[in-house]
Parts: C-alpha cells; sequence; structure tokens
C-alpha cells in the first residue's frame, strides 16, 4: 500500500463493510479484509462471496495481513497491484503464493535469476520490510494462526517450512520473545505502522489501549516491543485491532490541527519511573515545550 493511501484515515467499520459486500474497487488500496474463517485476506473488490461481519479483519497493508497470518487470495490476488510491482518480480509474488513455505536464501534467488538487493530493495519499498524478514513473518504468522485453532506444535513447525523443532523455537524467540506452545495461549499484542508528517511510527495495542508508539528508525525498537510482551505477559503479532485503526484516525485529524486531545485509551508498560516521566510529558500543555531540565524539575527527580 501506498504512504498516502496509509496516512489518509481509514473508512469506518460500517462503510468498509459495505464497501466488500458491494465489492467496490474504489476501495482497493485503502485497506485489505482479512476472513478468519478461511484464513485468507483480499481486496475491497474482491469478487469471492462476501463473509459474514463477525469472520472480517481489516488491515491498512498487505504485509499487516500476511504478518497476521492470512495467506492471499487468488483470485484477487493482494500482493500483486497492476500500478505497483513491476513484471520482473511478479513470477517471485506467484511462487510465493505457490509455496509459501519455502524459504529463499540469496543463492535461491540468484539461481532464479534475481539481484537479492534489487528484491531486498523492493520488499522493503513496498511493504516496509526485507524480503527474508518477510518470508519469515509470514510463515511465523501462518504458524501462530494454526497453533491458535489447535495444531500441535509439531506438526506446525514442518508443515510450515522449517528444518526441525529447534529452528521453529529460534524463529519465535527471535521475532515474537516467546515460544511456540506460550504463544498458542497468549493473548495478542498487536502491532502495526503508523504514518505521520514526521516520519513512520510503530503502534502496539491490546485490548486494553495503546501500549507503544515510537519512530521505526529508533535503535533497539525490536527490543522494545518484545520487552512490552513479556512485561503484559501477551506475544507481539504483526496485525491491527480497533485500538490501532483509532490511533490512526487521531493522528490523521491531529496533524491537520484539529485535534489537541487524544481520546485512544493508554496503557503504557514501564518501570515507576518511566510511568511518572510519561505522566509528566502528558501534562505539558498543548503547544508548549519543555527542556530535559524542566521536565526532571516537575516529577522531582
Amino acid at each position: 500500500m501506498s504512504s498516502s493511501a496509509m496516512a489518509s484515515t481509514l473508512p469506518s467499520t460500517s462503510t468498509r463493510y459495505a464497501a466488500i459486500a458491494a465489492r467496490d474497487t474504489a476501495f482497493d488500496g485503502v485497506f485489505m479484509v482479512g476472513v478468519r474463517t478461511t484464513g485468507i485476506f483480499c481486496r475491497p473488490g474482491c469478487p469471492a462471496r462476501t463473509p459474514k461481519p463477525e469472520h472480517v479483519e481489516y488491515f491498512r497493508a498487505a504485509a499487516d495481513a500476511l504478518f497476521a497470518g492470512f495467506r492471499p487470495c487468488l483470485r484477487c490476488r493482494p500482493l500483486e497491484r497492476a500500478d505497483a510491482v513491476p513484471e520482473w518480480v511478479r513470477p517471485l509474488l506467484s511462487e510465493l503464493e505457490r509455496q509459501p513455505q519455502r524459504r529463499w536464501r540469496d543463492a535461491d534467488l540468484r539461481e532464479a535469476g534475481y539481484d537479492p538487493v534489487r528484491v531486498r530493495r523492493w520488499f522493503r519499498g513496498q511493504h516496509g520490510v526485507t524480503f527474508h524478514a518477510f518470508q519469515r513473518a509470514r510463515r511465523i504468522g501462518r504458524a501462530l494462526g494454526t497453533l491458535r485453532q489447535g495444531g500441535g506444535v509439531t506438526q506446525t513447525a514442518y508443515e510450515h517450512g522449517f528444518e526441525s523443532l529447534s529452528a521453529f523455537y529460534d524463529a519465535f524467540r527471535g521475532l515474537l520473545a516467546t515460544t511456540p506452545a506460550r504463544a498458542s495461549s497468549a493473548r495478542p499484542v498487536h502491532f502495526t505502522r503508523v504514518l505521520t508528517p514526521l516520519g513512520p511510527m510503530l503502534a502496539a495495542a491490546h485490548e486494553e489501549g495503546l501500549a507503544l508508539l515510537e519512530f521505526t528508525d529508533r535503535r533497539m525498537l525490536e527490543t522494545q516491543l518484545k520487552r512490552l510482551g513479556t512485561r503484559v505477559r501477551g506475544t507481539p503479532v504483526p496485525g491491527s485491532n480497533d485500538v490501532l485503526d483509532r490511533t490512526q484516525e487521531e493522528l490523521d485529524v491531529y496533524f491537520t490541527g484539529m485535534l489537541r486531545e487524544f481520546s485512544v485509551p493508554l496503557a503504557p508498560a514501564g518501570t515507576p519511573f518511566q510511568q511518572e516521566a510519561w505522566g509528566a510529558l502528558r501534562r505539558i500543555p498543548y503547544g508548549e515545550t519543555r527542556s530535559y531540565a524542566e521536565q526532571a524539575a516537575s516529577i522531582g527527580r
């Protein structure tokens, strides 16, 4: 999805569902539709049968749907936008759909006639992650979906292209800071990219509220995400939820100058000192700035 599309305010839930019920192609590129009963995600204008509202999950971008464990529809092909996908990458996307469990290494790409650097750059520009990260997160997302539906750890590992249980556990620990068995029962902490005029940010939230909002170029961001999962006893999962949708909507309005106070529920997870410092930041009046020294004085620390 393009930056301009993602930056725009997401339509209301009723508008989104009306769009997919009418197969309105005008909404293609605005959001993606995940169907929980089939595990497939589509464009809003997909000609497939309209799912029931309670079975639908919405995503801002194809990558978010993939990382949440959904696979692309073979009818509307949401990974292949005619205005954005160059001819040279189409065969590779087709192979990814045909063999989602396959792990492509740089040597495999070269053997198939692709330049690994070119592939990496295209995936980073189109989906915000490198090709290898895209593959890894997609496989783990699909595996996590299987686990939540009651699939066994061993069977799931081999079905999703992992050569051994140890590799499966290492991948989960590296990306989600948890193990497959724990992930199947832990509450999800969804995270997604949020675009702002100041640069892209990563937002994470669970059912209680927004727990993280940080610029994506910040060092140690992955560590922050893992630490968040530990503190709230949850599993970070790429995707979206109502809190994250609301966060994007309010940020969009805020940057137009029409919003001064946010209503998004907050659920920050930090040490007592961090909580105190964050509370002091929130008390800074709209339009004012403070130095670090002034902030320290305000909390007496």
